[in-house]
C-alpha cells in the first residue's frame, strides 16, 4: 500500500470520526434543552388514580374511533357507537391497567414533542367518571422501549410520561371485543339434558342417575365432558347487525333446557350463522368452535 493511499484512508477516519462525535455532541445537547430531559421525581407513582368500585362511565377516544361504557347496576354497557351489554372482562381489564399504569420518568414537557411520542390528537384519549364526574383523564401514545411501557400524559399536564404496566391494545380494541360475545353460558354441573337435531334425526343426551346416557347407550364419559365444557361457555365470533335474507337453511338444533341454538348455513358455508332463542341477536361461529357444539350421536356413544 503507498503512502499516499495509507494518508488518504487515516484522513477519512479521522472525519468519520469526528462526524460520529459531533452527532454525539448534538444529540446531548438535545436531550439537555429544557422541557426535554429525562427526570425520575415522579418515578414509582401512579399515572392516574381511581377508584374502581366508583367508577361508572368510561370514554375511550381514538383518531377514528369512540367508546362510551357506562354502568348500569352492577353490569357495563355500550352507550356509543351503539347500545349493547359489554364485555365485563374487557372492561374490568381497562380499569385495572388503569390503576396499575406506574410513571417510570418524565422524558419530555415540551408540547412541542407531543406529537412524537402520539400524546396528542394521534392518541387515545381516555377519560373515567367515578359516581357521575369527571375523575381523571390521560392520552396513551405510542408503545415504550419494552413490551408493557407506553408513552402517556395526563390531558391537564403538558409532562409526557414512559408509564410501565401498560398495553395499548386494552383500550384499542376492535368494537367486537368490547361486547359480550356470549352466545350462551351456564354452569356444567347445571346442564342435565341436550337435545340435538339435525333435519328429521334427533337424539337426547340426558344425566341420569348420576350417568350420562343416550337412549339405552352408555357414553364415552371424556367425549360428553368435553363436550359439556364446549357448550357451557359459547361465545361469537363476529355479530352479525345486518338483515339476513332470506333466512339461511337451518342445520342443526341444540336445546339445554328452554334455550334452543340454531346453526344456520352460511354463503361460503365454511362458517355458521347462530341464534338463541333467548336474544333477537344473529352470531358466526368458525367450523373449529361449531365443531365441538355439534356432535353427532356415533361421537359421543361409548365404542
Amino acid at each position: 500500500m503507498n503512502v499516499a493511499l495509507q494518508i488518504t484512508m487515516k484522513k477519512n477516519t479521522i472525519i468519520l470520526a469526528l462526524v460520529f462525535l459531533a452527532l454525539l455532541a448534538a444529540a446531548y445537547l438535545v436531550t439537555m434543552k429544557p422541557g426535554e430531559q429525562s427526570v425520575s421525581t415522579d418515578a414509582g407513582n401512579p399515572l392516574v388514580e381511581i377508584d374502581s368500585a366508583a367508577v361508572d362511565k368510561l370514554e375511550i377516544r381514538a383518531p377514528n374511533s369512540i367508546v362510551i361504557l357506562v354502568k348500569q347496576g352492577t353490569e357495563w354497557f355500550l352507550q356509543v357507537p351503539l347500545s349493547y351489554k359489554a364485555s365485563q372482562t374487557n372492561v374490568a381489564n381497562a380499569l385495572q391497567q388503569t390503576k396499575s399504569m406506574k410513571v417510570k420518568n418524565i422524558v419530555s414537557s415540551n408540547a412541542e414533542k407531543h406529537n412524537l411520542f402520539q400524546v396528542d390528537s394521534t392518541g387515545t384519549t381516555v377519560t373515567v367518571y367515578e359516581n357521575g364526574a369527571q375523575k381523571a383523564a390521560f392520552i396513551l401514545g405510542k408503545p415504550g422501549p419494552s413490551f408493557s411501557d407506553n408513552y402517556a400524559r395526563l390531558v391537564s399536564s403538558a409532562d409526557v410520561a414512559l408509564v410501565g404496566g401498560a398495553n395499548s391494545y386494552t383500550f384499542n380494541k376492535p368494537m367486537k371485543d368490547w361486547r359480550d360475545q356470549t352466545i350462551f353460558a351456564s354452569p356444567k354441573e347445571l346442564i342435565t339434558s341436550v337435545l340435538f337435531q339435525y333435519g328429521d334425526t334427533a337424539f337426547s343426551l340426558a344425566f341420569k342417575d348420576s350417568t350420562w346416557t343416550i337412549g339405552n347407550d352408555s357414553v364415552d364419559a371424556s367425549a360428553v365432558q368435553s363436550f359439556l365444557s364446549s357448550l357451557s361457555s359459547v361465545e361469537a365470533d363476529e355479530f352479525v347487525d345486518t338483515l339476513i335474507t332470506p333466512q339461511p337453511k337451518m342445520t342443526a338444533q341444540i336445546s339445554v333446557g328452554d334455550v334452543q341454538l340454531r346453526f344456520h348455513e352460511t354463503k361460503d358455508r365454511a362458517n355458521y350463522y347462530v341464534q338463541s332463542s333467548a336474544s333477537r341477536q344473529w352470531y358466526e361461529i368458525q367450523p373449529w368452535r361449531a365443531n365441538q357444539l355439534l356432535k353427532r350421536k356415533k361421537d359421543l356413544v361409548k365404542k
